[in-house]
């Protein structure tokens, strides 16, 4: 295959057809007039093709505005459709911000469309091996850990801002003396005054080390080095000095080349915080789903990726969650890749109360299951909230109810009765 294909949900007062060649010829060979030198032999070589257009029900009020349309005079119905366009690889090579400013690029502000939102992407074998891959995913996540199989328990560090480095560092020891097998930083305490990140790094680790030498047990710390490019680089290697595994980074906003960048420079496990996607997905016709956004992060070579929580916190719907877990665990282009699968990371209001939903959704366990609130303020102290997950996790394998497990286990019985009115 010399294309890849990308699917859109289009909304347009116009013909889907006529808007559907708009977007090919914008986001390839053209642009509102033929230009000089635009040949038909070089349109035929580089021009985007239509391949699919199904059409969906309308609306009678537009979703977006656009003066362009406007100035037009037209009015509704606007008509929706999904619309299949195939770019050829060529006009990409192996440019990843190329990629996204391809599929995801002006066609969202073209005038003729009161919605677009790009909803899949399907690359070939070819195009994916031009790109970085995970260098852990799941089974070299498991390896750092310790863990064989079933889930991954975690936390975040909360107070996220605040702490100290000692404190941080102090903090860490009390959770791995609790039994937890990952730990991470908060997505908003990178390099803060009070706690700058490499004094941090050496805080951390060397609890970690001290409790790893005692205990046998691993545990990995995925530190926030998100920052400008240089820093990020140097931010990792000091990880790796003093013997981690895990390095965080807020994808949105170090982009896409300092990502590939980190990959390619360093061994460690890449965990991808996804912060600010709500603004790309939020708006039912606009922005993307986490399908394609995920395949282009994954093309970066991270290694994990956050898809939120069930009956979390935050908006997405349960359809959505399960979804994007499953995205993140099927390989790109090749489904007997194995190897091309990255770890789905759950948080936002997690507990032992979601387990069971979360089990539902990936049966595998092939997961990180992350609760911040879940584990330090259950009323037994971290290690009842460890061990209230790990109950609600042995239950729900045997097939037992999490209430009936309550009456043999007590920290599961407390933060059924803590957690439970909270989320009901």
């Amino acid at each position: 295959m010399t294309t890849l294909q990308a699917t859109y949900l289009i909304e347009t007062p116009l013909a889907p057809e006529q808007v559907a060649e708009v977007l090919a010829g914008e986001q390839s060979s053209g642009t509102f007039v033929r230009v000089a030198g635009e040949s038909d032999a070089l349109r035929a070589r580089s021009r985007a093709r239509v391949e699919r257009i199904e059409e969906l029900e309308a609306l009678a009020a537009p979703s977006l505005a656009s003066e362009w349309l406007q100035r037009q005079g037209g009015g509704g119905p606007y008509r929706r459709a999904r619309v299949t366009v195939s770019f050829p690889l060529a006009n990409i090579g192996d440019n990843l911000p190329t990629l996204a400013a391809t599929v995801a690029g002006n066609l969202y502000d073209l005038g003729e469309s009161t919605g677009v939102r790009l909803e899949r992407l399907v690359v070939p074998s070819e195009f994916r091996g031009r790109f970085e891959r995970p260098r852990h995913g799941v089974d070299g996540t498991r390896r750092a850990a310790g863990v064989a199989e079933g889930p991954l328990v975690g936390t975040i560090i909360k107070p996220n801002v605040g702490l100290s480095a000692q404190e941080t560092g102090e903090l860490v020891g009390q959770l791995c003396e609790a039994g937890i097998d990952f730990i991470k930083d908060d997505e908003v305490c990178a390099n803060p005054e009070h706690a700058p990140v490499a004094d941090r790094i050496r805080a951390v680790m060397q609890r970690v080390r001290r409790f790893q030498d005692g205990s046998g047990k691993a545990v990995v710390v995925a530190f926030n080095i998100s920052d400008e490019h240089d820093a990020m680089l140097r931010h990792a290697e000091l990880i790796a000095r003093e013997g981690g595994h895990c390095a965080m980074v807020s994808l949105n906003w170090c982009g896409f080349s300092s990502v590939q960048a980190l990959r390619r420079r360093s061994d460690l496990i890449i965990h991808g915080h996804r912060n600010g996607f709500g603004m790309f997905s939020r708006h039912p016709a606009l922005g993307m789903d986490f399908q394609p956004y995920q395949l282009m992060w994954r093309l970066a070579g991270v290694d994990h990726m956050h898809v939120h929580g069930l009956e979390g916190k935050f908006s997405q719907a349960h359809a959505e969650v399960v979804a994007s877990a499953r995205d993140c665990l099927t390989p790109l282009a090749d489904p007997a890749d194995a190897g091309d699968r990255v770890v789905p990371a759950f948080s936002s209001g997690q507990w032992a109360g979601t387990v069971p939903a979360t089990l539902r959704a990936v049966p595998s366990g092939d997961l990180l299951f992350m609760a911040g609130g879940g584990i330090l303020a259950h009323p037994g102290g971290p290690a009842a909230g460890v061990r209230s997950i790990r109950h609600a996790w042995a239950a729900c394998r045997a097939g037992e109810s999490l209430e009936r497990a309550a009456q043999r286990h007590p920290e599961l019985r407390d933060a059924l009765q803590f957690f439970g009115g909270r989320h009901g």
